[in-house]
């Protein structure tokens, strides 16, 4: 602790602070007389001679940072009832040198316009837009002062471009249904207008902002002269309809896996508009059958996988709803993929005791969500707020046997409800929130009784900046609640996210009359974030009994953390780079009984060329670890430290064949691991049309420590450790063709595979002994053919003592995705999908790379065709 009292106090004297006085710039618009501006991209309409244009005097923002854009750029800004409209004349001396790119929506490829308006006036949040050359629209909810941008937030709006001999055009019709303000008389709005000029890399803005300053949107120029408007009433309705073929391979006998099926479904989605304040969003049946699929992992870790959230409704303001338990990392009081989950029971197919090798089973891969609302609003006072409902069904599968069928329940209906809320004070410098969860299953009968029957979190925060918000002091505290049967509460209580049941674990207990759980987590920081130096320091918990994992994601618990992280950074040109940054990085951990866990040290630097070429190199160094969870309930285990460099390289990314290359090695101390890996990335784009890429990668991992198997003697546990030889190996491809701004074709692979081949066979003894080769002993292994197994002599007489199943395993999966999207009109989108996945589980006689893949090629895959049609009514 008193490293951690010395830490806060030498970073809190030894940095001066950052300050600036700066000029706000204004901008005037005028009410529109007469008719609209024509949105074609020539700007020939008389409207835009009503106001005079603003900007010719941009500043730089990056590379040469303060200093004179290589290009200017001015605009205008009109306004009436119902729609603001912006025109940006983007000048340039050779036009024809335009970088023309194309891409996706929210691809920002190219040279690109951008105007931010923060329309609350909040000095915190604004709505983006963006207008790239080529025509593709980009657009971003911007919160949290410029830390989140929320590239899923779609609007409707209206764009044209157009090449000329000064440069380019761009002009925009922004309705105001799509924008929030307060109702009253007259408006002041922030307003920030950014261009990209894409042969240099330069970034200039209206409104000067330095690259190291505390922020962005409380640095915004100002749009003034909007007054008697009204804010709109949104009411947007989508429905869709989604036609569904699947082809896979049939197995005989099998009355669920025929060769094909086919299906049709309905449902909507809308969002409406309650007040100037209060926006709802809803679906009904919602399909997500054009989201792409996760990619491929192995996990040989006792813990949970974390995957992001792809899914358009969840993601969409999904940096409203958001609580993150600490900074870096991705425990979270909300994880919308609980939403949705794969059914988490399992199917019983050996009532009577026989081997029923006639049964065969229908189980749903996704719970169906019935219908979610999501309630979102900040009004003039600063106060920001966001509620999620959602019900999933209950879900059944079907067994089959010999014709007589029967179902057993997989996934109780269960109710999901997440609020939070932020209160502004001090035009934003000051920031207190609170977020609540709560989870609600109905568990009918015994089938499902290892589950919680409720759940409930909640968390409050608190962030304060001063110093021109150079400086932060952040605080945050939470709260979990979980009930249900014994049988539930103990499940919780062995999890691997903390195993009470360790035979070394004194701080803890195992209860298996408990009926609830509780438990705690929080964060404290302090920091600097502008300047030449920026940096912070905190400390973290999460107590043994914090329990998350069914509205939100929690990785493991027990742990307390202390770090302290700075950045050293030079953002203008010097000598031959345009940019560096070297960061440092301490960090300790204990557990709650005291004992240290984990300790070590980082550093990275990247330097970025004046050619725009890119390097990055770091290492870490840690002392002996100690994990409690990965003997799966037996006792912590101590491994060595280790140390492990990495290295990136990267090319010019202007050009139309870009490359990086990144390679990573590791060693453990007393020779008990390393690990090796490379990978590359190309990115191809022969026409601006067209973009093609390909990232391969190969790692291998050899650990003399990886968990086997339990096995239950009856006077105590042994725990079987060996040998692994892990080889991964990963392609992942993508090509993206815009044939128009609205209309595209993208394709994504993934063949993988992955092996892992065990061998000296250990027996753990002194898990946590000062000697390393003391913590276990070494096994005679035979391996028998005929039964699959080895056969362990644990006192070397020749006898075996015991047997344990062969954990070598190969693997070898290919996933694509291929989607065509048409925005026939701004908001209503046909796709046509085509999905196919291939898995195939080679023999682990062999290892090689070839023996991975052969055959999976050659059985028949699973496919699967849509068709998704959706209408926008704008009401």
């Amino acid at each position: 602790m008193k490293f951690v009292l010395f830490t806060f106090t030498l970073f809190g004297v030894a940095i001066l602070c950052y300050s600036q006085d700066q000029q706000v710039k204004v901008y005037t618009t005028q009410r529109l007389q007469g008719e609209a501006p024509k949105i074609d991209g020539y700007a020939d309409d008389p409207a835009w001679e009503q106001v005079e244009w603003g900007g010719g005097d941009f500043t730089q923002h990056s590379p040469d940072d303060g200093g004179e854009p290589s290009v200017q750029t001015k605009f205008k800004v009109l306004y009436d009832a119902k729609n603001l409209y912006v025109l940006f004349k983007n000048l340039d001396s050779e036009p024809d040198k335009i970088v023309n790119r194309m891409s996706r929506r929210d691809g920002f490829e190219g040279d690109f316009v951008e105007i931010n308006i923060d329309s609350y006036y909040d000095k915190r949040t604004a709505f983006s837009f963006t207008a790239s050359v080529s025509g593709v629209k980009g657009d971003e909810y911007v919160s949290n002062n410029g830390n989140n941008w929320d590239a899923n937030w779609d609007p409707i709006w209206y764009l044209q471009t157009s090449i000329n001999e000064e440069g380019w055009i761009a002009e925009m019709k922004i309705p105001l249904s799509q924008l929030r303000f307060a109702d009253k008389p007259e408006h002041i709005w922030g307003m920030q207008v950014t261009r990209r000029f894409f042969r240099n890399n330069e970034r200039s803005n209206w409104q000067y902002i330095p690259q190291d300053a505390p922020g962005w949107v409380h640095l915004f120029g100002e749009l003034r002269g909007i007054t008697g408007i009204k804010p709109q009433k949104q009411l947007e309705i989508q429905p869709y309809m989604v036609a569904r073929s699947e082809r896979y391979q049939k197995e005989d006998g099998n009355p669920y896996r025929t060769g094909s099926s086919s299906d049709i479904s309905f449902g909507a989605d809308a969002k409406i508009g309650l007040t100037s304040d209060i926006t709802l969003d809803l679906t009904v049946n919602p399909d997500f059958g054009q989201v792409e699929a996760d990619p491929s992992q192995v996990n040989l870790s006792a813990f949970r996988l974390f995957f992001p959230e792809q899914r358009p409704f969840f993601i969409e303001g999904n940096n409203i709803l958001t609580f993150p338990v600490e900074n870096n990392n991705n425990n979270n009081l909300f994880y919308s993929r609980r939403i949705g989950r794969s059914p988490q029971g399992s199917v019983d197919t050996d009532e009577s005791g026989e081997d029923n090798v006639d049964e065969y089973v229908d189980k749903p891969t996704n719970t169906s969500i019935l219908g979610a609302v999501k309630l979102t609003g900040k009004n003039k006072n600063g106060f920001s707020w966001g509620i999620l409902e959602s019900v999933t069904a209950r879900e059944e599968a079907e067994i089959d046997s010999l014709g007589v069928r029967r179902k057993e329940v997989v996934e109780p209906m269960t109710n999901y409800f997440i609020a939070r809320a932020q209160q502004d004070i001090n035009e934003g410098n000051t920031l207190v929130g609170g977020m609540f969860t709560a989870m609600h299953r109905q568990i009918d009968g015994e089938s499902l009784n290892w589950l919680h029957r409720e759940a409930y979190s909640g968390g409050l925060d608190f962030t304060h900046h001063w110093l021109q918000r150079t400086y932060f002091f952040g605080a945050k505290v939470t709260y979990s609640h979980v009930k249900g049967d014994t049988e539930a509460i103990k499940a919780t209580q062995e999890s691997a996210e903390r195993f009470f049941q360790r035979p070394d674990n004194h701080h803890t207990k195992l209860d298996s009359s408990r009926k609830s759980l509780s438990g705690t987590g929080g964060t404290l920081i302090f920091g600097k974030r502008s300047g030449k130096i920026i940096y912070d320091a905190g400390f973290t918990w999460r107590s043994p009994g914090l329990e998350l994992n069914d509205v939100g994601f929690l990785s493991q618990t027990d742990i307390m953390s202390q770090w302290a992280w700075m950045q050293y950074r030079k953002l203008k040109p010097f000598g031959a780079f345009r940019s560096m940054r070297t960061n440092l990085m301490q960090y300790l951990s204990w557990d709650f009984g005291g004992v240290n866990i984990e300790r070590g040290v980082e550093m990275n630097g990247h330097l970025e060329f004046k050619n725009f070429w890119g390097v990055s190199s770091g290492f870490e160094l840690t002392g002996n670890t100690i994990s409690n969870a990965d003997l799966r309930g037996g006792p912590s285990l101590t491994y060595p430290g280790r140390f492990s460099q990495w290295l990136w390289v990267g090319t010019d990314h202007r050009k139309k064949l870009r490359v990086s290359a990144e390679g990573w090695w590791g060693q453990g101390f007393d020779g008990y691991q390393h690990n090796r890996g490379f990978a590359l990335n190309f990115n191809f784009r022969p026409t601006n049309a067209l973009v093609i890429s390909a990232s391969p990668s190969v790692s291998n991992n050899h650990s003399e420590l990886q968990y086997v198997e339990t096995v239950e003697r009856s006077e105590k546990d042994d725990y079987i450790i060996a040998s692994i030889d892990q080889n991964t190996y990963n392609l992942s491809l993508r090509m993206t063709y815009m044939i128009t701004p609205n209309l595209s074709l993208q394709y994504w692979g993934q063949p993988f595979a992955a092996s892992g081949r065990y061998s000296h066979f250990k027996k753990v003894t002194q898990a946590n002994a000062e000697n390393y080769h003391n913590r276990f002993d070494l096994l005679a292994s035979t391996y028998n053919l005929a039964n699959e197994e080895h056969q362990l002599d644990e006192n070397g007489d020749g006898n075996t003592d015991f047997a344990i199943g062969n954990p070598d395993f190969n693997f070898a999966q290919f996933r694509s995705n291929m989607v065509v999207r048409w925005e026939y009109i701004p908001g209503s989108t046909l796709f046509l999908v085509w999905t196919q996945n291939r898995d195939e589980s080679p023999s682990v006689d062999k290892h090689s790379f070839n023996h991975l893949y052969n055959g999976l090629f050659d059985k028949k895959p699973h496919n699967a065709f849509l068709i998704k049609y959706t209408y926008r009514f704008i009401l």
